[in-house]
């Protein structure tokens, strides 16, 4: 097993803590793409080695068959329960359908319940559905060990009738900075007109009316016609309102020439294998989707997502917009293209979310009161590119200067010169280039960030990426004293900017 990144550790350490202080239903809080799963096999381990027994929950057949991949990359002997898979019940450790084992264990009683002293429910946020309730109930005298990117039900109420702490690791924003996931650009070519459409019980929109609302041609179109514009040949999932919208979509791009396919919850096993397959690898390049893909989704070459779904559900569409933010090489950029409105109603991914176990106010409401007190800059959308952005007026897209209608547009007279880095910078000759490469890795090293800062780093100083070979094969060495300050320079302007946001 792959040695953990510092905030995997500070999570075991902090859960440790949590269960010291009495607490026996901590819920871990971490972004999509930050390794759940490699901090649970880590906590399995510990657990083997006090001789108890786990029991790991998953609502999806993915998230078992990795979990069970991460356990036997570990070396560690375990059981799966789940339609279709041979039985293990005397290993120590299983890895559990919700849906199997509540049929089979609660609802018919056809087999035992596995025996467990810890209980791990991956994607715990859906976990408060009666029939998971009901398994989780059973082992009311186990430790129970929540993780999830989005702890709220549908609603956006907290999960304190199940948990009983709240313990988060890191966040979006400092995953980003650090080089394990890639940063985020919004794009909101068009807001649909949802006057009308009818909310559910967990405050959401009612699937037939919203599915009546945006499976229109001119809509569908316009999603077809705005991704080959923002996003043309970039690895695709589209999230759609129904099984006949995620078709329609999924045909209006293979109309123009585009590989897509369709994908939902019926969806025979082989084929649904078959497809998530060829999106990984790239053959299609387009997946047209219903909610199979809002979570336990791990293709990291996956990076726009498409919200043709309008939903009022937070957690939902951090959900989404976590599964295109994992790194692969390559990759520099995410794209969000939102055709839902869901980015002006949440705001930005990495936007600190006041997450709590409490069940009274939802997420929304206590969102809105910390926005009010802080007086949060508004989100903007770009009139000419559709790039959305906060506080500033000049579009990070295209530059376009976006100002009050009252206030006169500004203007410079001057001859336009090519932006490019500082001389200083340009003039380094390779060996120099090639050192400083080598002292970013050593620093990286030194304070376990991934690959992708030290690309960030070096596009930060020269301009460009580091694609060339040469780059690439440095080998991490002390860095100079110049290197050692530019970096400390990097700190402190990167600490102001977090104290002015």
């Amino acid at each position: 097993m792959n040695a953990l990144r510092p905030y995997q550790e500070s999570a075991i350490a902090a859960l440790r803590t949590s269960l010291r202080g009495g607490k026996r239903r901590p819920i871990l809080v971490a972004p999509t793409g930050s390794g759940k799963t490699v901090i649970a096999v880590a906590v399995i381990q510990n657990a083997l080695d006090k001789g108890k027994s786990v029991l790991v929950l998953a609502p999806r057949r993915e998230l078992i068959s990795q979990v069970s991949a991460m356990l036997v990359g570990a070396g560690i002997p375990h059981g799966i329960i789940m339609a279709g898979e041979p039985r293990a019940l005397y290993a120590r450790v299983q890895v559990a359908s919700f849906d199997t084992l509540h049929a089979r264990g609660v609802r018919t009683r056809r087999m035992l319940m596995p025996s467990a002293d810890l209980v791990i429910v991956d994607e715990a946020h859906l976990s408060i559905a009666d029939t998971r309730k009901a398994i989780i109930a059973h082992y009311a005298e186990a430790i129970i060990i929540g993780l999830t990117a989005t702890p709220a039900r549908g609603d956006g109420r907290g999960l304190g009738e199940i948990y009983d702490d709240l313990v988060p690791v890191t966040s979006i924003r400092e995953l980003t900075d650090n080089g394990y996931l890639t940063e985020a650009r919004y794009f909101a070519p068009t807001e649909p007109d949802l006057a009308g459409v009818k909310l559910n019980k967990d405050g959401d929109y009612v699937e037939r009316q919203l599915g009546e609302r945006m499976d229109k041609p001119q809509l569908i179109g316009g999603i077809v016609e705005n991704w080959m514009r923002i996003a043309f040949g970039m690895s695709t999932v589209v999230f759609c309102v129904t099984r006949a919208h995620s078709r329609h979509v999924c045909e209006e791009f293979l109309r123009v020439g585009v590989t897509a396919e369709h994908l939902d919850g019926e969806t025979p096993i082989d084929e649904r294998k078959e497809i998530l397959a060829r999106v990984a690898s790239g053959e299609t390049t387009v997946l047209c989707n219903v909610f199979v893909a809002t979570f336990g989704l791990d293709i990291p070459r996956l990076a726009c997502a498409v919200l043709a779904r309008p939903t009022r559900n937070i957690a939902l569409y951090l959900q989404i917009v976590g599964r295109i933010l994992r790194t692969c090489e390559g990759k520099t950029d995410a794209f969000v293209i939102d055709h839902s409105g869901a980015v002006q109603q949440h705001g930005f991914a990495d936007e600190f979310v006041p997450w709590s176990l409490d069940e009274k106010e939802t997420v929304a409401e206590r969102r809105k009161k910390l926005r009010e007190a802080n007086k949060a800059a508004k989100e903007i959308v770009c009139g000419k590119c559709k790039t959305v952005f906060r506080g500033r007026r000049e579009c990070p897209g295209c530059g376009n200067v976006m100002v009050p209608p009252t206030q006169a547009v500004p203007f410079h007279s001057a001859d336009l010169e090519e932006i490019s880095p500082k001389k200083e910078n340009r003039d380094m000759d390779w060996s120099g280039k090639v050192a400083f490469m080598a002292g970013l890795k050593a620093y990286a090293r030194e304070h376990g960030y991934a690959d992708g800062w030290v690309a960030h780093k070096y596009r930060t100083r020269f301009g460009v990426w580091p694609n060339d070979p040469r780059l690439k094969e440095a080998q991490p060495m002390p860095y100079d004293d110049a290197t050692r300050k530019w970096l400390i320079s990097q700190n402190i302007r990167h600490a102001k900017r977090r104290v002015a946001a």
